[in-house]
């Protein structure tokens, strides 16, 4: 019996998830755009470097949305680079835009992966932004985001 129960609780929980990361959709929302506003190194050890990262959270309804948090991953060159989350609120307002600033931390070997492939690199580097914004009545919402960085200009196109 206490099988069952434990069965039907996780099965419940997973479809519960589930309905939470559709709310925008059920609502008939527009998912927000989420862009790299800016990057600034912080601090670096042998191991780890970690860095500011300035987000741009684009609203293009006419609803505001409360984020609560977030988690998000930075890929270059197809590869993993860096990873973060964030518990700063803040409210996207309808039509409008917000900044949110958040850690990304990153470890020496996708450091070094990296400079590999800017070896090789001509003069831009694909980059991709994906993550989830944690929101108190819309649940959470998926972004990603893809483009590319020039090398020559060091700065997001």
């Amino acid at each position: 019996m206490e099988r069952g129960r434990r069965r039907f609780l996780t099965v419940a929980a997973a479809a519960l998830t589930a309905l939470g990361g559709c709310a925008v959709m059920r609502l008939g929302l527009d998912a927000p755009e989420v862009r790299v506003a800016g990057i600034q190194p912080v601090d670096a050890t042998l191991l780890e470097q970690r860095f500011l990262i300035t987000l741009r959270v684009l609203n293009p309804n006419n609803v505001e949305i409360d984020v609560e948090g977030l988690t998000f991953a930075v890929e270059l060159n197809g590869h993993a680079f860096a990873r973060g989350v964030s518990n700063q609120a803040t409210v996207i307002p309808r039509l409008g835009e917000a900044t949110l600033e958040v850690t990304a931390t990153t470890g020496l070997m996708d450091v070094l992966n990296q400079l590999r492939q800017f070896q090789k690199a001509p003069e831009a580097v694909p980059y991709r932004l994906k993550g989830r914004l944690v929101t108190g009545r819309f649940g959470s919402i998926d972004f990603d985001r893809s483009g590319e960085v020039s090398l020559t200009r060091l700065q997001p196109r």
